[in-house]
């Protein structure tokens, strides 16, 4: 079976990390404020994370995946910028204090970081991609968050994440990195809403 089945088969985890009451908040604009602002303040911190494993397992890559992790990269550093703007906009603190969830998301990072590249790679195809799914289910968004949903809707996006898919392996390590992140999607949504 090809990594793309992988959603056929953990449908219920899959459901569960794209479609979700804060997904349902940012389309129909009622997303309460505090879970918004929990949300932006703890994916900062993530995408910190998500950085520094992304770094690492560029290092451990074979040369057919180089290119596209370096690329990336770039585009993790240019998000945080984006990020950090968005902060700023709204006058909210970037060195929040970490919530669980997301110290839970950064060990299970690390702990990618110790198996072979295609089970991390293949982990950090089901992040991004149920980033996008997750996002292009919340469009059309309230206008207040409609930068957010083109932002992670994009088409360079959407070639990233397919590209990434390219390298995605079904081993049994893999699959089950694959619902370990899926999972931690979802938790990372219900911190967010529990914020509010």
């Amino acid at each position: 079976m090809a990594a793309s089945d992988l959603r056929l088969r953990h449908a219920q985890d899959w459901q569960a990390a794209t479609r979700h009451p804060f997904l349902d908040g940012v389309r129909d604009g009622r997303l309460a404020p505090g879970a918004f602002i929990a949300w932006l303040q703890q994916d900062y911190l993530f995408v910190n994370d998500l950085l520094a494993f992304q770094s690492r397992l560029l290092a451990a890559a074979p040369r057919r995946a180089q290119s596209l992790l370096a690329a990336g990269l770039v585009a993790i550093e240019a998000e945080l910028t984006w990020f950090e703007q968005q902060l700023a906009r709204r006058g909210l603190l970037a060195g929040v204090p970490r919530h669980p969830t997301t110290d839970t998301y950064r060990v299970k990072l690390d702990d990618l970081l110790t198996e072979p590249f295609e089970v991390g790679i293949t982990a950090l195809w089901a992040l991004e991609l149920t980033y996008l799914e997750a996002w292009r289910g919340a469009a059309p968004a309230a206008s207040k968050y409609s930068e957010f949903v083109e932002h992670w809707t994009s088409p360079a996006f959407a070639d990233y994440v397919a590209g990434l898919e390219i390298h995605a392996t079904d081993s049994p390590a893999a699959e089950a990195a694959w619902v370990r992140i899926a999972r931690l999607e979802r938790e990372f949504w219900d911190m967010a809403v529990a914020a509010q």
